[in-house]
């Protein structure tokens, strides 16, 4: 990750709930980390849209270390997902601080860089949790993932339960829905009328491949 970079977006942690990711944000992030403005463009040509880019991957890589360090031995799998979004979210620090990156990226102009980190974020818990998928599976975990993890950061933003019971409670629910998909998946895997389109699924699912190392982000 870049250095700069870096130090930029940790400076503008302390702006964020007051100016947003704004250029304001960004001119003051320059200010407190000892960035010359014009060494900042070049390092983050989008400005403070940069800057929310890489604390949200800042926020990735803490929940890395965070799952490299946690026993998860005594976790059924689905605890474990659990376990991992909800330290995520501790990771994001300021909720304000998230709100306002939610509002920035849900610009029709952004969307896609919004998603793209969503993404990033349901790659590092699969990976971290040990994946091992290399065909459609690869992409279909993470995209419900990140559809799970969306949801779950909405419901986390309203939320002022003691120890945000009530985001726990959302999570475990949508979790649950998840496992009921893929128990009706192999319902219809069994089921003599739907097993041939099944089947066929899983070979054309056969034939995509995951990225190569690298290449997830």
């Amino acid at each position: 990750m870049n250095e700069i970079r870096e130090r930029l977006a940790t400076a503008a942690l302390a702006h964020v709930p007051f100016d947003g990711w704004s250029e304001t944000t960004f001119r003051a992030a320059c200010a407190d980390a000892g960035v010359p403005e014009s060494l900042a463009r070049v390092h983050c040509p989008r400005g403070a849209v940069d800057l929310a880019l890489t604390a949200h991957a800042m926020g990735d890589a803490e929940l890395r270390r965070r799952l490299a360090s946690a026993d998860l031995s005594g976790m059924r799998f689905r605890e474990r997902v659990a376990f991992a979004v909800m330290q995520r979210l501790d990771a994001a620090g300021d909720r304000e601080v998230v709100r306002r990156a939610t509002a920035l990226f849900a610009l029709p102009h952004l969307a896609a860089d919004g998603a793209r980190a969503i993404w990033q974020t349901a790659d590092t818990i699969w990976t971290a949790l040990g994946d091992t998928s290399d065909d459609l599976n690869w992409y279909s975990k993470r995209a419900i993932l990140a559809g799970v993890y969306a949801s779950t950061v909405l419901y986390w933003l309203g939320d002022d339960t003691p120890d945000l019971s009530a985001t726990r409670d959302f999570l475990d629910r949508r979790i649950a829905g998840v496992m009921a998909f893929e128990a009706t998946k192999a319902r219809l895997r069994d089921n003599p009328l739907t097993r041939p389109l099944m089947t066929l699924q899983a070979r054309i699912a056969a034939g995509i491949k995951a990225p190569r190392t690298g290449d997830a982000a």
